[in-house]
């Protein structure tokens, strides 16, 4: 039977040896953790190595993803389907084990870590999805809900931003499910932390209001499994475990220093901890022993078939609760009338023409979707009153009652949007968060992770351009909105009345395989009046919202608040004899997927003459009106004014749109 000593060393020998063949990564974290995993991993970590979405499985992340092969040796070891040829292509292109953990290649890696911070905000996110949705479906006697989130972080992710805010609402909360390890080693790329970093972190987290276990021995299996025990055993408060680690343990040579970071150790330092180590194998060979030691397959089964049990006694006793969690935690699935209802709001919109901002009409929108979706778990950074996402049957969450559907999050946007992926990838919700479209910046990373990792985040953002008016261009959004549009799998979309804003709402609740990014308007937009084949066609990002008879002489191309110039524009043009098209276009990503036929038929090769008009930066719509269109579109930043002083001072204006068309016609 191999020893403790022996299984963690496992993890040091594969991590090392990846990093030395691949000759790059970082083997100081993992080499530096193997102990706090061992101990985590084998003796507590609830879950299946043969079906990693198990939906009671206890949650581990990684925040410290440079320390990546200590996940994928814990992966291998335990018996997922990560086989040692994946080990041996660390770092390389196509393998299951990129530099960084990445959401859907290695079986079992719950999220992509690497921007440090990031991975305790999703635990976070995890964490507030376990604690909700065992206050949604548990009953008396059925804990059909209930498992830990785990997360190793290290002095990167502490000293980042998002650490502070995410760690702030956790213990807010009370996410007594929530056990963080903090890797104290003191190293960070640069060298000593305490030159940059002294922070009485345990004070830190109790002033939180975390349960703090301080300067726990990371080496000492015994003092590990006492912290544990502690952690798990208080329930109201989210734990964090302050460990006392030494980065690159084993090496003799690089151990403590920041040497061991983030390069290979080198053939001869590797051979010499091996000898210290007492690890007398060759690079890549795991003894029998250890791998028995390790094996996780026979007691996840158990535990799966035991909840299997569970939920059978849950099944009986609770018909409708067990049939409402198949649909939305175990399958993912949308009610089956949805599209129905959502299409019969659609339509009923469109026949009232309603003269509000697009944030209303987002509002509205979510009174008409909120109760065919309790899946959906909403919220805002401090705005609800201007981002107006509360709806009529929104509860927010406590620390006391987590049943409800909407989460305070407090001036925290960067911490919001990351939350918002945890809860994402713990599955069961759809969760959306809202702040103004300027404050997209502190939310950058996490909706670029969103994006990357393919989540169903729903990212609200109101105040859209320079129409915000008084508030200056501090709040006026310039280059933004290109930001998102540029954003790989993430669909933006700037409506221009009620009905496209419900058509948005409607396709990001749909949308299962990426985030949305639903850009809405402070002032009030114009209705504007459409057939029930172009209702049908917002939907495909763009679409023909005016048109002549015959080939047009030139095409405006609108979004949001500019549609209604363009179409007031438009006729002018008309009066004095040409013939004009105008294009709405909400979602251009989405309109970019269509097939070239439907692209021909909305922006025809043909037709050269094209205007691009937008509140936001001109760069981004020369791809559509070619080099030689022209945009009315901003180059520089706002100014504090009424909004409509500075739409006419910008040059959102009739006359101004009229001429720079007749300029384009000649």
């Amino acid at each position: 039977m191999a020893s403790r000593n022996d299984l963690a060393n496992a993890i040091r020998a594969l991590s090392m040896d990846a990093v030395q063949k691949a000759k790059s990564g970082h083997p100081g974290a993992p080499m530096g953790m193997a102990d706090i995993a061992e101990v985590l991993w084998n003796d507590y970590l609830s879950h299946n190595p043969a079906n990693p979405s198990w939906v009671d499985r206890d949650r581990f992340v990684l925040s410290n993803g440079h320390g990546s092969m200590l996940m994928y040796s814990l992966l291998h070891l335990s018996g997922y389907d990560l086989p040692m040829s994946e080990l041996k292509q660390f770092r390389q292109l196509h393998s299951k084990t990129p530099g960084h953990p990445e959401y859907g290649y290695a079986p079992g890696v719950e999220t992509t870590t690497g921007p440090l911070g990031q991975g305790i905000a999703n635990a976070v996110g995890m964490a507030v999805a376990e604690k909700t949705l065992a206050a949604q479906f548990n009953r008396d006697g059925h804990d059909i809900v209930d498992h830990f989130t785990y997360c190793f972080l290290g002095d990167g992710c502490m000293m980042e931003g998002i650490s502070h805010e995410v760690a702030s609402l956790a213990g807010t909360l009370g996410l007594g499910k929530l056990i963080a390890f903090y890797d104290d080693n003191g190293i960070s790329i640069d060298g000593e932390v305490e030159g940059w970093f002294t922070d009485d972190t345990p004070k830190r987290f109790e002033a939180y209001g975390w349960h703090v276990i301080p300067a726990v021995d990371g080496h000492d299996s015994a003092a590990i499994k006492a912290a544990i025990e502690a952690a798990r055993a208080e329930s109201d408060k989210p734990t964090l475990i302050c460990c006392k680690t030494i980065i690159g343990f084993g090496s003799p040579n690089k151990q403590g220093k920041e040497d061991c970071h983030g390069a290979p150790l080198g053939d001869d330092e590797i051979a010499l901890t091996r000898a210290k180590l007492g690890w007398s194998h060759a690079p890549f060979e795991i003894p029998a022993d250890v791998y028995a030691g390790w094996d996780a397959k026979s007691k996840g089964a158990e535990r799966e078939q035991g909840w299997n049990a569970k939920f059978d006694a849950y099944k009986a006793a609770h018909p409708d609760l067990a049939a409402e969690f198949e649909r939305r935690v175990i399958k993912g699935e949308l009610p089956a009338d949805f599209a129905a209802k959502a299409d019969a709001f659609i339509k009923e919109t469109q026949a009232k023409g309603d003269k509000i901002a697009s944030r209303k009409a987002s509002q509205n929108t979510l009174n008409a979707f909120g109760p065919m979706l309790p899946e959906l778990l909403g919220g805002s950074a401090d705005l609800a009153g201007s981002n107006l996402t509360l709806w009529s049957g929104c509860k927010g969450l406590t620390a006391g009652d987590a049943s409800g559907n909407y989460l305070y999050y407090g001036v925290r946007e960067f911490g919001m949007a990351a939350i918002m992926n945890g809860v994402a990838l713990h599955g069961g919700f759809v969760p959306y968060g809202a702040t103004f479209l300027m404050f997209m910046e502190y939310a950058r990373n996490a909706v670029r992770m969103a994006a990357l990792m393919k989540q169903q985040s729903i990212f609200v953002f109101t105040h859209d351009s320079i129409g915000q008016g008084e508030d200056g261009p501090t709040h006026q959004p310039i280059e933004q909105i290109a930001n998102l549009r540029m954003t790989p799998n993430l669909n933006t979309w700037r409506p221009a009345d009620a009905t496209e804003s419900a058509v948005a709402w409607k396709s990001a609740v749909e949308r299962k395989d990426g985030p949305t990014a639903l850009v809405f308007s402070r002032q009030n937009l114009d209705p504007v009046a459409r057939t029930d084949a172009q209702v049908a066609d917002i939907a495909r990002g763009g679409y023909i919202l005016k048109d002549c008879a015959g080939e047009p002489d030139a095409i405006i191309i609108a979004t949001g608040s500019e549609v209604s110039l363009a179409l007031a524009s438009a006729e002018k043009l008309i009066a004095a004899g040409h013939k004009i098209r105008v294009v709405s276009m909400p979602c251009t990503n989405i309109f970019d997927q269509q097939d070239a036929m439907y692209k021909e038929s909305v922006l025809p090769l043909s037709v050269l003459p094209r205007v691009a008009v937008e509140a936001a930066h001109v760069d981004y719509w020369w791809k559509y009106v070619g080099l030689d269109g022209r945009v009315v579109g901003m180059t520089t930043f706002g100014e504090s004014a009424p909004g409509a002083a500075l739409m006419e001072h910008f040059g959102f204006t009739v006359d101004n749109l009229v001429g720079t068309v007749e300029e384009l016609l000649g």
